[in-house]
């Protein structure tokens, strides 16, 4: 069924139109999609730029570090009971090759599930040696599939999950929620991400914002944006993601919006925001 919502783009643009093949990046780029404020949309982002990127000849991998595991239902995706997850990888040197799954009729889109023993690894991880580097390290020797893309989708906290994700990344990706607390808690993100800069991390980039939740209906909607284009500039993604139901209704079918409704507003803004990053990718 076709959504009747309607999409944010101005005549003349190629919103959602199905373009061939994007260009492939010359090296692996690993995001970290974080913000430790809840309900922003890192997940919903990490998914459907996922989804967007791989149906355009990219091969894409999502490493679910969130103990709620939704990017995993989101991309049918099992992870309940005794499944090997990124908990055995993180915490018990599980190789990430036997944890890595190709997603159901989305070719070159894979998925490394989170199940809820990913909560406790936050507590083991304290004592363990090199505690901030075993995401990068379980990357690095993983050597199956040659990767364009890896979104690493983190959860809403700044604890040692997430400095992993930092420590493994090399481009940081912000989803921002147009709404009156967009910036709140923003400043200590970027303080930590400096911090991991300094002293793990030096080639993290924060290289992407992408402005989410967006009412055109609301004055406080355009003010928030342009709040956030005056702090970070060309950072900022030019595509907005608008608010929508589909792009809601469609993790409790196992599915992206790209599959569950491509003709949306939500599923043709995520289309966009990913041909951005993967033209942004091959210029430089």
């Amino acid at each position: 069924m076709v959504s009747r919502e309607t999409s944010t783009a101005t005549p003349g643009d190629t919103v959602g139109t199905r373009d061939g093949d994007w260009p492939r990046p010359p090296k692996t780029r690993i995001f970290t999609v974080a913000n430790q404020k809840g309900g922003v949309g890192k997940t919903t982002t990490s998914v459907n730029l996922a989804a967007a990127l791989s149906i355009h000849g990219q091969r894409v991998l999502v490493v679910d570090l969130d103990p709620q595991g939704n990017a995993s239902t989101a991309l049918s995706i099992d992870h309940r009971g005794d499944v090997l997850d990124m908990y055995k990888v993180l915490v018990e040197d599980v190789p990430l090759v036997e944890v890595v799954k190709e997603v159901p009729e989305m070719p070159g889109l894979y998925c490394a599930p989170a199940t809820i023993d990913l909560a406790g690894a936050e507590i083991e991880l304290v004592s363990m040696v090199a505690r901030e580097a075993r995401l990068q390290r379980a990357l690095t020797a993983y050597t199956d599939v040659e990767f364009d893309y890896i979104l690493i989708d983190c959860p809403p906290s700044l604890g040692l999950l997430t400095v992993n994700a930092l420590m493994a990344a090399n481009e940081l990706l912000i989803p921002i929620q147009c709404e009156y607390y967009a910036l709140e808690g923003l400043g200590q993100l970027l303080r930590n991400v400096d911090l991991v800069r300094a002293h793990l991390n030096p080639t993290l980039d924060l290289s992407t914002i992408l402005l989410t939740m967006y009412d055109g209906r609301t004055r406080l909607a355009s003010q928030v944006a342009d709040e956030v284009r005056s702090h970070f500039a060309d950072t900022v993604l030019k595509t907005v993601i608008p608010r929508s139901v589909r792009v809601s209704e469609a993790p409790s079918y196992g599915q992206s919006v790209m599959t569950y409704d491509p003709g949306s507003s939500g599923a043709m803004a995520y289309m966009d925001a990913a041909r951005e990053i993967a033209y942004r990718g091959a210029a430089v």
